[in-house]
Formats: C-alpha cells, sequence, structure tokens
C-alpha cells in the first residue's frame, strides 16, 4: 500500500518526517489544534495559518449530529464548509459515543447510543463511520474502535479488543471500495487493549497485518499514572513499523508530548491547550499560570518574554488579567492563540532538536526550567 510518510532525520527513537496528505504537506512531529465542531474555539482560520499549522482536528460525532456529514458534503466537505486550506484528521467518533455509557449499548453490527443533544437513537457501524468521514472529506479518517477506561479487567478488555479488531477489518473495506471511488483520505488503524501487554501486542499485531496507511496508539491518557503511560507508551510503539506515521490521540502538555516525541510519536492532539486559555491559564518557559492571580495585577511583563507570538509581543499580563476578570471574549481569543503557538514553537524547537542530535538534552533542559515552578496553576 502507498505510504503518505517519509521519515527524515532521527535522534534515537525520536524522529522528524514528513506527511504528504490530500492538502498539502504537514511536517512532524505536529501537534494538532481539535476543533471539535468544525472550528478551533476562540481562533480563525487566519490565527491558525499564522502560527503555523497545516492540519487540525475535527469531531465526527459530532459534526454527525449536528450540522450533518451531508450538509457538509453540499458544501464541498469540511474544507468547503469552513474554507480551511489545510488538512483534517477526523475522529471515528468512539470516545464521544463511549463516553456516553448509560446511554449506548456495543454490539457486533456497531454501537447504538443516544444523542446528547436531543436523545435521538443512533447507530454507527464500522462502515457508516468510513461513509461519515468520507462525507466530510477528511484528510486522515480513524477506524472505529471500542474505547475502554483505566482500571477495567483483562476479560472486558481483550473484549473491547476483539470487536476493534473486526471493526476494523470491516472498516479497511469500507474505505477500499471509496477510495476505488475516488476519496483521497487516509485511514488510520487503532492499537488497543489497555494496559496489559499480551493485549498490546496482540493488537499490534492485527494493526501491522491490516497495512493502512497510519497507525493510532489508543488507550492512553485515560486516567492512568504518567509512569504507566510511559511505559505502555514505550512498549506500543517498539511494536510499531517505523515506515508508518504514529499519532497518540489526546495528549496536549509539555511533558506528555516531549516524553511521545522521546518515543518516536509523530502526531498528538488535545483540547488543553485551548480549554485552558479560556479559562485564562497560559504556558510559559517557567511553567504554566493563571492569569487571574492577584500578582498580575500590576505586571506590565508579557506571559512569556522569551516567546514571539503576537500577544507576547503587544499585551501584558496585567491587561489580559483584567480581560479576563471582565470576562471580556478577547481574553479566550489571546491567551488561547499563545497556547497554541507555545505548543507548535515546542514541536519546531524539538525538530530542530532531533536534526542536530542533542533531542534528549533539549528535552531535560526544557522540563527542569518548565517544572521549576510546580502548582503555578492552582
Amino acid at each position: 500500500m502507498k505510504g503518505i510518510f517519509t521519515e527524515l532525520r532521527r535522534d534515537s527513537r525520536a524522529r522528524t518526517g514528513i506527511l504528504d496528505l490530500p492538502h498539502g504537506k504537514t511536517e512532524t512531529p505536529v501537534f494538532m489544534p481539535v476543533g471539535t465542531n468544525g472550528t478551533v474555539k476562540a481562533l480563525t482560520n487566519e490565527d491558525l495559518e499564522e502560527i503555523g499549522f497545516t492540519l487540525i482536528l475535527a469531531n465526527t460525532y459530532h459534526l454527525y449530529l449536528r450540522p450533518g456529514a451531508e450538509l457538509i458534503a453540499g458544501a464541498g466537505g469540511l474544507h468547503g464548509f469552513t474554507r480551511w486550506k489545510g488538512n483534517f484528521l477526523t475522529d471515528s467518533g468512539g470516545f464521544q459515543v463511549f463516553s456516553l455509557a448509560p446511554f449506548r449499548k456495543i454490539l457486533e453490527e456497531g454501537v447504538q447510543f443516544q444523542s446528547h443533544i436531543d436523545g435521538s437513537r443512533h447507530l454507527l457501524s464500522p462502515e457508516r463511520v468510513v461513509e461519515i468521514q468520507t462525507l466530510l472529506g477528511s484528510d486522515i479518517q480513524m477506524q472505529l474502535d471500542v474505547c475502554t477506561p483505566y482500571g477495567i479487567g483483562g476479560a472486558e478488555a481483550e473484549r473491547a479488543l476483539d470487536i476493534t479488531g473486526k471493526w476494523l477489518t470491516r472498516a479497511k473495506s469500507a474505505w477500499l471500495q471509496s477510495a476505488r471511488e475516488g476519496y483521497p483520505g487516509a485511514l488510520f488503524a487503532i492499537v488497543q487493549g489497555n494496559f496489559f501487554k499480551d493485549l498490546r501486542e496482540k493488537s499490534a499485531r492485527l494493526v501491522i497485518e491490516a497495512d493502512t496507511p497510519g497507525i493510532a496508539l489508543g488507550g492512553l491518557s485515560v486516567g492512568e499514572t504518567p509512569e504507566l503511560f510511559k511505559d505502555f507508551l514505550n512498549f506500543t510503539s517498539a511494536l510499531l513499523p517505523d515506515e508508518k506515521p504514529r499519532y497518540v490521540m489526546g495528549i496536549g502538555t509539555p511533558e506528555y508530548i516531549l516524553s511521545a516525541i522521546e518515543e518516536g510519536i509523530d502526531m498528538f492532539d488535545c483540547v488543553l491547550p485551548t480549554r485552558t486559555g479560556r479559562n485564562g491559564r497560559v504556558f510559559t518557559r517557567n511553567g504554566p499560570f493563571s492569569l487571574k492571580r492577584a500578582e498580575n495585577i500590576r505586571d506590565y511583563t508579557p506571559i512569556d518574554e522569551t516567546c514571539e507570538c503576537k500577544v507576547c509581543r503587544t499585551y501584558s499580563r496585567a491587561y489580559l488579567r483584567h480581560l479576563f476578570k471582565t470576562r471580556e471574549i478577547l481574553c479566550s481569543m489571546l491567551a488561547s492563540y499563545h497556547n497554541l503557538y507555545f505548543l507548535h514553537d515546542l514541536t519546531e524547537q524539538s525538530k530542530k532538536a532531533i536534526g542536530g542530535g542533542y533531542f534528549v538534552r533539549f528535552k531535560k533542559d526544557f522540563l527542569e526550567r518548565y517544572t521549576s515552578k510546580e502548582g503555578a496553576l492552582k
């Protein structure tokens, strides 16, 4: 199967590369902002382009329920509907569906659930999820999988994995048919298995055999300790082939991102930078902090004096605190912009460090400074 990923440089397991996608090339490692409803909250497309993003994430579950995949297809897919010129990755909706535990039922056919919007009943099968993402015009789409929480038993995790494996076979068949009909996007399979290494190995074998263009590492960052996250990230990533891009879902802190890059992960996403931005919490090289704190009342310095983003070049902590306390929308916009710029810049610095052969030292130095004010977000 034709590959979409080219590895460029490597420093131990950390690597840089290029994703060749329908709406342009994307350099990796890459952090993807989350645009759940076809928009990254509080930011415009122009903001995202200005920062340097070429790949963002949209949510299949939410867009399927509102405004509907067929309506979006009528506008030319997500690109025509939103006017985003770069690439879209869409998740399968599995995580959102399975978070509705009292309102869903897992069947061999797919998953039945009730809409969180109006209580209407729906069935999402692996084939229907591929069809929806094809209608959306996703550049990368994800298979439907069974998401499992931290702390379940081995038997329950194995049952979920078996269903996920069957759904992968059906999703790939549907995706290949859509490709024959002219759909250019890639399908990513998902490794599951919860926190059982034998199940992770079993899942990795199934995913490798499926030979999809990319692979996601599922079931991480779901409530486990940071130590367990790192252990299973290391274990799982080592099972996967080098020629495929690797994606870990739902990580958005510098600590987790740098750990992922060190293990050869190419892609990651999270709502954290924009969600915390809307709550007045921002990243800095010296650790995160809250704009609402009284110490910022007369602080006329920028969020981060080392940051080159337009927010730090223009506005003070005092002004941003004032905006937050008066509930001005501008605070959410500026803080979200800065947080996304910060993470994008972190990946750019990581690429440079990998290319220069000093990524491990870069990670150590960055985190020593970043964690020096532990608890600053409180």
